[in-house]
């Protein structure tokens, strides 16, 4: 459970992330992108690893219709099981177009020489770094959020009880 609603905030996040760039750029779907231009956005994306987290729509989606398969027919299971791997093996070769798209998506919001910049950065030792220590981040994060809230909850109750209490509403 906590794996898929991760999954699915991390791509609600890009899904945002990609509608806003674009938006914000201005650029249409329908423009031209050169063969180089497409290539280095590629090895952009590739360098920033901001697609591994879509590695894993296939495998979940397969876990789920095995998972409501099974439940249907749990003295199949087995067979379900291997069913659904077998498909799903079939289908992954397919992840490449995602990668494509992505890499459009890119391509269409930045400039090559955007990308050669965030390429260089990405492969550059603080890149590296960025990249296998936001994870980590994202943890420190969310706690320090989910800390402060619980503080900043606390206050204001106590806050407005106190000026409920002074104005007689209590």
């Amino acid at each position: 459970m906590y794996r898929s609603r991760s999954f699915a905030k991390a791509m609600a996040n890009l899904a945002a992330a990609l509608t806003l760039l674009v938006a914000t750029a201005g650029f249409s779907y329908g423009q031209d992108i050169t063969e180089e231009h497409l290539q280095l956005s590629k090895k952009t994306v590739a360098a920033s690893r901001s697609t591994e987290s879509l590695d894993q729509i296939l495998p979940g989606l397969a876990e789920r219709a095995k998972e409501q398969l099974i439940a249907n027919r749990p003295d199949a299971a087995d067979q379900i099981s291997d069913i659904v791997d077998t498909a799903a093996i079939s289908l992954a070769p397919r992840r490449g177009d995602l990668e494509d798209e992505v890499a459009r998506a890119y391509a269409r919001v930045f400039t090559i020489d955007e990308l050669k910049q965030m390429y260089d950065f990405y492969t550059s030792e603080t890149g590296k770094k960025l990249i296998e220590q936001t994870p980590v981040m994202a943890r420190n994060i969310d706690q320090a959020a989910r800390v402060w809230t619980n503080g900043i909850q606390r206050d204001l109750q106590q806050e407005v009880t106190k000026k409920l209490a002074e104005a007689g509403l209590q």
